[in-house]
């Protein structure tokens, strides 16, 4: 005869086991739902899944919309029970409430893996479901749903950007060799293999933004988009202080979205169709550009050099990740790699190189 204990730790197991699937359904909006956070649904009757879904990019359905419209028969929902990564949403937006939709639906139970920071949800959607007689279970791998939602937490909880340090060196600790080892043209001096770069490519993909210094784009005339893999270019952010970019690098071909921060004020510099934020010379810097960003609705980050910029923000202590690439090449002189101390998560080898990945604990 099974126990009420019994019965307890088997809904625990059952629920734990329906929100890794929300968790890996929402995996699946990365890099296309921002500023909505990316939210996984799933729908069960009966320990069976009738239904699941994902947020779709921003503008479109939110995830517990999806999942209900999977659900064949509708009737079924009054006796199921709907698993969500986020509080639903109670307010309007691009999208009706959620939690109306919840309601009317009459699904009796509801188990969410974190409650919404955001000032226009914080509570007021559990409370909708929790006043029509729904049950409410909160907290269900809240380390694992915290950890997703990480970039979408950092926003509102901290006020700026996820941010996410990236950056290659040899195996002798340098970023760069001396110049006068490089070519006379501007462009990488590439450290790492083909897979690695890649990958770099992939993380583009995934964020809102992507942030470089002056020096690197004086260096290198990186074109700071996606080639290598499928998926939308980031916003491009350069920090060009005194605007001495040549109109004719790639950075400036407005062939995506371009902020520049500056402190010039004289607007003749400026190019049309480049956005320019001018920051006061006395507080230019990595708190000043985080307060911009959060501003500029950009929820997520990442930061590619050069080793000037990369140490500014470590200095700041405003980092969340760093991903370091160690290649095989050796440069004896040449521009250190920023200095960084971290809790190490993962570490692998793509191919040569060695991928080390820190957090910011």
């Amino acid at each position: 005869m099974q126990t009420a204990l019994d019965k307890n730790v088997s809904q625990a197991t059952m629920d734990e086991k329906f929100m890794r699937r929300c968790i890996q359904l929402a995996k699946n909006g990365l890099g296309t739902t921002a500023p909505n956070p990316m939210v996984g649904a799933v729908i069960v009757h009966d320990n069976k899944i009738i239904g699941e879904g994902f947020t779709s990019p921003f503008g479109g359905p939110h995830a517990e919309v999806n999942a209900m419209a999977a659900v064949t028969d509708k009737e079924i929902l009054t006796e199921s029970t709907l698993y969500v990564t986020l509080e639903p949403c109670s307010h309007f937006g691009k999208t009706p409430p959620c939690a109306d939709l919840i309601v009317k639906h009459r699904i009796p139970r509801v188990v969410i893996g974190l409650k919404d920071p955001h000032n226009k949800v914080a509570g007021q959607g559990i409370q909708k479901l929790k006043d029509t007689g729904c049950e409410v279970v909160i907290g269900i791998l809240g380390t694992a749903c915290r950890e997703h939602h990480k970039r979408f937490l950092s926003f509102h909880e901290k006020q700026r950007p996820y941010i996410i340090l990236k950056w290659a060196e040899s195996s002798d600790g340098f970023i760069a060799p001396e110049k006068q080892q490089r070519h006379t043209s501007p462009q990488p001096f590439w450290i790492t293999g083909s897979l690695s770069k890649q990958l770099v490519h992939k993380w583009r993909s995934e964020e809102q933004a992507i942030l470089v210094g002056t020096a690197t784009v004086l260096e290198d005339n990186p074109k700071l988009n996606v080639r290598l893999w499928t998926g939308k270019s980031p916003t491009r952010i350069i920090l060009d202080k005194d605007l001495t970019t040549p109109h004719s690098y790639n950075v400036l071909d407005k062939k995506q979205r371009t902020i520049v921060f500056t402190t010039r004020t004289d607007t003749t510099k400026y190019i049309d169709g480049i956005e320019y934020v001018t920051l006061d010379e006395p507080k230019n810097g990595p708190e000043a550009v985080c307060k911009h960003l959060h501003h500029l609705n950009i929820q997520s980050v990442i930061i590619e050099g050069g080793a000037k910029t990369l140490q500014s923000f470590i200095d700041a202590n405003l980092w969340d990740e760093a991903r370091i690439f160690t290649g095989v090449v050796r440069f004896t002189n040449g521009i250190e790699a920023p200095r960084i101390k971290g809790n190490c998560i993962h570490y692998k080898y793509i191919e040569k190189d060695r991928l080390t990945i820190l957090k910011n604990d």
